[in-house]
């Protein structure tokens, strides 16, 4: 188990952006996604977003959701508002996922990622469940893996606990001041992050391989 907490320590010789598999190929995504938006136009953009974005209303109307919104609780979270808000999101999965994703191998990372934001999505559908604004980021999974980040700074007894708090709570503002794109009044779903930071706290066992926990 010790040889296994060593994956959130540096080794000496590493390159500074040696991410693992899953960690590296979730940025790549987000990125990509991002890019491809750049390609559309403003109202092809808004379309996409609200199609593949969580939109709480969607699952409440008579006819029940279609395709896409059964899809949107996944989707949403390859979606951003924007260059800072996607930016700011990859540098904290970076620095919180690498460490998680060599302690749990990829699949269980990933599905364990998936997860959280599954959950934040939930938590925000029970709070606003007629909301009409569509919900969009990783925050909600991210916060998820930083849970398990702390799980593992508790098990080692490490005193970095409140340094990583205070750090997750300025990027959190940082996030809620980062604009929405064609939406510049929407609120920051900050109950979906804490929807997700739980279910990371609490799934932590369930995805971890035995020889972690």
């Amino acid at each position: 188990m010790l040889r296994r907490m060593n994956a959130f320590r540096p080794a000496g010789r590493e390159p500074m952006l040696n991410l693992p598999p899953m960690t590296a190929a979730l940025i790549i995504t987000n990125l990509a996604v991002e890019v491809v938006r750049m390609l559309l136009s403003e109202q092809q953009d808004l379309e996409l977003v609200f199609r593949f974005g969580f939109v709480p209303a969607l699952y409440g109307h008579a006819g029940g959701p279609d395709a896409e919104s059964l899809l949107a609780p996944l989707t949403y979270q390859f979606l951003h508002g924007g260059w800072l808000h996607v930016g700011l999101n990859m540098v904290s999965l970076a620095a919180f996922g690498s460490g998680v994703e060599r302690l749990f191998g990829p699949y269980r990372y990933l599905a364990y990622y998936l997860f959280c934001g599954l959950v934040a999505a939930g938590v925000h559908y029970l709070v606003f469940p007629a909301g009409q604004m569509p919900v969009i980021g990783a925050s909600g999974a991210i916060s998820g893996i930083f849970g398990g980040v702390l799980i593992v700074l508790w098990r080692r007894g490490s005193g970095s606990l409140w340094v990583m708090g205070g750090l997750w709570i300025a990027m959190t503002v940082i996030f809620g001041m980062a604009p929405v794109t064609g939406m510049d009044e929407a609120p920051i779903a900050w109950q979906a992050h804490i929807g997700g930071f739980v279910a990371g706290l609490a799934a932590f066992r369930l995805f971890a391989p035995r020889h972690v926990w």
